[in-house]
C-alpha cells in the first residue's frame, strides 16, 4: 500500500525529533488531541494506546526490539495527527480527521507486524510494570485512558 499524501514530510521531522527528546511533549499533545476530540477517535483509541505505549517503552528504554524505520513511521504519525494543518485541517466540520485517520491506518496495517510484536511483548508485562513504563513524563496517568470495569 502506497504511503499517503504527504506523510514523507513527516518522516523527514521525526528523526530529529527522536534526537532532540521531543517524544515526551508530542505523546502528551497526542493525550490532549485525543482526549479532546474522543468521541472522533473512539474507534482507533485502542490502536493510539499502542502506539503511545509502544513509544514510551522505547523511550524509556524497556523495548527496543522495533526497527528504527518503524518507530520513525510512528513518530511521524503520530506528529500528523497532532499537526491541526495538514493535508485536511482539522477544523473542517467532519473531514478535518479523515486524513489524520488514514495515515494512522495506514501504519497500522504497513508495521502490522512489528506491532504485533510488541502487543504480545506488552501483554507478558506486569500491569503494574507496564503502568510505570507507559505513565508520561509529567506524572500523568498512562498514555490514554484505559477503560474502565464499568464501560466494558
Amino acid at each position: 500500500m502506497k504511503q499517503p499524501w504527504n506523510f514523507s514530510s513527516y518522516l523527514r521531522l521525526a528523526p530529529t525529533f527522536l534526537r532532540r527528546g521531543r517524544l515526551p511533549a508530542l505523546l502528551l499533545a497526542v493525550a490532549r488531541k485525543s482526549g479532546k476530540q474522543g468521541w472522533r477517535f473512539s474507534a482507533l483509541k485502542d490502536d493510539l494506546r499502542l502506539l503511545q505505549g509502544l513509544c514510551m517503552a522505547w523511550w524509556r528504554g524497556e523495548y527496543r526490539a522495533i526497527s528504527s524505520q518503524a518507530l520513525l513511521a510512528v513518530v511521524a504519525a503520530l506528529l500528523y495527527f497532532v499537526t491541526p494543518l495538514d493535508a485536511l485541517p482539522d477544523w473542517l466540520p467532519l473531514v478535518g480527521f479523515i486524513d489524520d485517520l488514514a495515515v494512522l491506518a495506514w501504519v497500522l496495517r504497513t508495521w502490522s507486524d512489528e506491532l504485533a510484536a510488541f502487543r504480545a511483548w506488552r501483554e507478558a508485562q506486569a500491569p503494574e510494570a507496564l503502568e510505570v513504563i507507559e505513565r508520561l513524563p509529567d506524572g500523568q496517568s498512562p498514555a490514554l485512558d484505559k477503560p474502565s470495569p464499568d464501560n466494558q
